[in-house]
């Protein structure tokens, strides 16, 4: 065991490790919940050191001469690699520029990484290139820099992609997490949980009445549209990994301030609620890929709603909630018998491999 440990100061780690009593990584520690947080606050940013930069946001904002670039980089590992509505590659493309956008940045272009399993069909992952430049096109990004890795049969799983990206954030434009105020109104896009049941709907080769395809798509135009009406936006997050209650919760925490929904105003699709109840999820918790949830000034709230009605990305976009100062750090949401719940920051992921 000593030998293991060479050159590492697991002393300066801090505790626990394992965590969460488990000394091998497991599954939840990449679903974007509280076994993520742990895996990062406990082991990463000690082991890093220095060198970490301890913001933690879905992009880095820096200052590189008189510009703000953002810069993000996401690996998928989607499984299957093609779904209804979209596949890998245009998912990673959107991913990324999601990120990029999150912080109000113009994203300009992207990497590729590829990471291909022995066997895998040429025509399959000749799909996914193509999936990545027709979605890379619309998106109005460039892909200018990649790499390419095989790894043996049986330790892959066909193909998995990493793409990173930078964009530039026009001065005057101030998003982040913590900038969470009371009064702020919540808004989200539209129907979440759809992306989540759409891949596992094709995995587990499940049947609704009606198709449920992947909300997958590149929300840079959306944003644009918001932040053009010079309304004061706050926060902007997609709900990917873990759905709208992990993203809530983590700006709550970021902020510090506490987030009330209304469970009514839940825009969730009939097909994701049968979905869910049959697989006994919470839609809450289910991955978005295409929609966004944004925290803006109460003042400001219609202006910006309308924008987001204008747009082809933003026609379902709803309120669902408000933030207070009551109960820092924690979500609640007011349910249909007219009783309070706590929506709580999940432990590992309810649906693992969807992004």
């Amino acid at each position: 065991m000593a030998e293991q440990t060479v050159g590492l100061d697991v002393a300066g780690w801090v505790c626990p490790v394992p965590l969460r009593d488990s000394p091998t990584i497991v599954m939840g520690h990449g679903g974007g919940g509280a076994m993520s947080a742990e895996l990062i606050e406990h082991l990463f940013l000690p082991a890093f050191g220095a060198a970490a930069d301890t913001a933690l946001g879905d992009s880095a904002v820096v200052r590189v001469g008189r510009s703000r670039l953002a810069f993000s980089t996401d690996s998928f590992v989607v499984k299957p690699m093609f779904f209804p509505g979209g596949s890998i590659g245009d998912l990673a493309v959107n991913g990324t520029v999601n990120d990029l956008a999150m912080a109000g940045a113009r994203p300009l272009v992207l990497s590729t990484a590829f990471i291909l399993e022995e066997g895998t069909a040429l025509a399959d992952i000749g799909r996914v290139a193509e999936a990545m430049g027709r979605a890379a096109s619309v998106a109005g990004v460039r892909l200018v820099t990649g790499d390419t890795k095989v790894v043996d049969a049986g330790s892959g799983d066909g193909v998995f992609v990493n793409t990173a990206g930078i964009g530039v954030v026009p001065e005057g434009v101030d998003i982040a997490p913590g900038r969470a105020r009371p009064g702020d109104v919540v808004i989200v896009s539209g129907d979440i949980g759809v992306h989540g049941v759409a891949v596992m709907s094709c995995r587990e080769g499940l049947e609704f009445g009606t198709p449920v395809r992947s909300d997958s798509a590149a929300l840079n135009g959306l944003v644009a549209a918001m932040l053009a009406t010079g309304g004061d936006v706050h926060v902007l997050r997609d709900p990917t990994r873990g759905g709208v209650a992990a993203t809530l919760n983590e700006i709550a925490t970021a902020a510090g301030v506490g987030i009330e929904l209304v469970e009514r105003d839940m825009p969730i699709p009939q097909e994701v609620r049968d979905a869910c109840g049959l697989l006994g999820l919470d839609p809450l918790y289910v991955a978005n890929e295409g929609k966004l949830v944004a925290f803006v000034a109460r003042e400001d709230a219609d202006l910006v709603l309308a924008s987001m009605r204008g747009h082809e990305h933003g026609v379902g976009a709803v309120v669902i909630g408000a933030c207070v100062a009551a109960h820092p750090g924690m979500v609640v949401t007011r349910t249909g018998l007219g009783g309070t719940r706590v929506v709580d920051l999940p432990i590992g992921e309810q649906l693992p491999r969807i992004c």
